[in-house]
């Protein structure tokens, strides 16, 4: 049996609520729209390359930013001892470059799953709680800022790959 994204309903935040609950908000909506872009499509579909010469796709766009949760929330700001999420070999373009249809279900299942301990790492933390990485301070509100750019682009890309995929746009 061959495995397909599911369908999701998107998630979003209030337009008048305090920073907090904004930020974690608008985060929220731009990890379901990727969710979103996924559903319906098998793991073929969703490994496929449709940009060439772009080593893009979906699952890579899965894999990435599940990479990227986990680093930026639970690794440099809470400061736990986790292991790098695709970098194999000294590659750090692993996630993209060496995305396995068979492996889909399992890609966008630890997706869901760093977003949900990225959400538990930071619960109690203030705003202005701060990391450093490489010598630079970090507040947890850059970070939520930071994370809605980085998966703001990535949707740009989903967007494309979607439509190329089966000629779906919007949303």
């Amino acid at each position: 049996m061959t495995w397909t994204a599911p369908e999701v309903t998107r998630t979003g935040g209030s337009l008048v609520a305090g920073e907090r609950e904004m930020l974690e908000g608008f985060l929220a909506w731009q990890r379901s729209t990727l969710l979103h872009k996924c559903a319906g499509l098998t793991g073929e579909q969703l490994a496929g390359r449709t940009v060439p010469p772009s080593d893009l796709s979906l699952l890579g766009l899965l894999r990435h930013l599940a990479k990227v949760e986990r680093i930026w929330f639970r690794e440099r700001f809470a400061g736990e001892r986790v292991e790098r999420l695709y970098d194999t070999a000294g590659s750090k373009a692993a996630d993209f470059a060496e995305p396995d249809p068979d492996h889909a279900a399992e890609d966008y299942a630890r997706l869901v799953e760093e977003c949900r301990l990225a959400d538990a790492a930071v619960a109690g933390a203030s705003l202005d709680d701060t990391c450093t990485h490489d010598g630079e301070v970090h507040s947890l509100r850059l970070i939520y800022f930071h994370m809605i750019t980085e998966y703001a682009r990535h949707l740009g890309h989903a967007d494309l790959l979607r439509e190329r995929l089966d000629g779906v746009t919007g949303g």
